[in-house]
C-alpha cells in the first residue's frame, strides 16, 4: 500500500515542472504543469528541495529515447535531495517523512519538478549536518569520483597519481580524496588562476596545461584520471609507468595505445550504489570536503539555469536548482 502526501502543485495531482517537449537544448525547456507521478512497488517518490545540473545532459541519447522508445515530454536533472512523501509497498528500508539524496536513473524524468519518483535503491538518507544543496550538488562528482578511485583505479596510499582536470566538477572530488587517501597528486589545470586552488584542494603538485597542449616531464605515475573529457591524448598513455592504470570519463581509451604503453586503461558510467551512497554521505557529514556550487537558480528559472551553462560563473562548482 503506497503513503503519500497530498499534491502540491496548482490542482489536485499536479506539480510544476521544467520539462522540454521536444528534443533541443534549453531553448526547449519550458517551466510548466505537468502530472503528479506516482512510484511503483519497488520505488519512492520524493518532494525535491534541490536539483544539481548536468548542462550536457541536453545532449545525451538517454535523456530523450528509452530502449529506443521516445520520452518527451522530458523533465531533466538527475542529481537529487529532497523528502519521501510516498513509498512503495516493497520498500520497508525507507519512510515518508526521510531525508534523501541520490541520483534519478538517465533514461527518466529527472527532479527538476516539484516531485520525482525514482527506485528507492537510488537513494539513501541524508545527514542533517549536510545541506539540501551540497547534497544535490556533490551527488553525481562525487559519487563518479569515489568509484574512479575505490572500484577501477584501487588507489592506494603512497602511489603517484596524475589528475587531468583538477579543480572541475568530478576532478575537484578527485584531487580531494586522493589526498584524503595519502596518494602523491599531481593535478593540471588548464590556468594559473586555479593553481592556488588545486593545492588547497590536497594537490601536492600543479601543472598548468594549455588546451591541447602536451606537458613535459610526467612520467611514471601508478594511476592517471581524465577528467576533462574528449579525445584521450597519446600522452596520457605515455605518462603512466607500465603496468599503471589510466581511468577514463567520457569515452572508452585506445586499446591500441594501452598496449603499445603496457599499461591498463578503463572507461566507465557510474553506478548508483547504496553503499557508496551512504560512504558519501558520511564524508560529507565529517566536513573537510568542499562541495563546490557556483551558483542558484529557482525552479521556475529552470531554463535560465540551463541557459547559463557556456556562460561565465561567479565561483567554481555546480549549477543548482532549489525546488523548495
Amino acid at each position: 500500500m503506497d503513503v503519500e502526501r497530498p499534491a502540491t502543485g496548482a490542482a489536485a495531482g499536479s506539480m510544476m515542472a521544467l520539462r522540454a517537449r521536444e528534443r533541443g537544448g534549453p531553448e526547449v525547456l519550458v517551466y510548466e504543469e505537468a502530472p503528479v507521478p506516482r512510484p511503483g512497488r519497488d520505488e519512492i517518490c520524493v518532494a525535491v528541495h534541490a536539483a544539481g545540473i548536468t548542462f550536457a545532459e541536453l545532449t545525451w541519447p538517454e535523456t530523450w529515447t528509452s530502449n529506443g522508445t521516445d520520452r518527451t515530454p522530458i523533465i531533466p536533472s538527475h542529481e537529487l535531495a529532497g523528502v519521501v512523501t510516498q513509498v512503495g509497498a516493497e520498500v520497508s528500508d525507507l519512510s515518508v517523512g526521510d531525508a534523501v539524496f541520490g541520483l534519478v536513473p538517465f533514461n527518466r524524468d529527472g527532479a527538476a519538478a516539484e516531485f520525482v519518483v525514482l527506485p528507492a535503491a537510488d537513494v539513501t538518507r541524508k545527514p542533517a549536518a549536510v545541506t539540501d544543496v551540497d547534497a544535490a550538488a556533490a551527488v553525481l562528482p562525487a559519487l563518479t569520483a569515489w568509484e574512479a578511485l575505490r572500484d577501477h583505479a584501487h588507489l592506494e596510499a603512497g602511489q603517484r597519481i596524475l589528475i587531468l582536470g583538477g579543480t572541475g566538477a568530478v576532478g575537484a572530488f578527485l584531487t580531494q580524496f586522493a589526498h584524503g587517501m595519502n596518494a602523491d597528486v599531481t593535478v593540471t589545470v588548464s590556468s594559473a588562476s586555479n593553481e592556488a586552488r588545486a593545492k588547497s584542494l590536497g594537490a601536492n603538485h600543479v601543472v598548468v596545461v594549455g588546451h591541447d597542449q602536451e606537458p613535459d616531464g610526467l612520467s611514471g605515475f601508478d594511476v592517471v584520471m581524465d577528467a576533462v573529457g574528449g579525445h584521450v591524448a597519446e600522452w596520457l598513455y605515455a605518462s603512466l609507468r607500465p603496468g599503471g592504470q589510466l581511468v577514463v570519463l567520457q569515452e572508452p581509451p585506445s586499446e591500441e595505445l594501452a598496449a603499445k604503453y603496457g599499461v591498463h586503461a578503463t572507461f566507465f558510467v557510474v553506478t548508483t550504489r547504496r553503499d557508496r551512497l551512504d560512504e558519501l554521505g558520511a564524508l560529507l557529514a565529517a566536513g573537510g570536503i568542499e562541495v563546490a556550487v557556483a551558483q542558484t537558480f529557482g525552479l521556475s528559472a529552470g531554463r535560465a539555469a540551463y541557459e547559463s551553462g557556456p556562460l561565465p560563473k561567479p565561483a567554481p562548482g555546480k549549477t543548482v536548482i532549489v525546488v523548495a
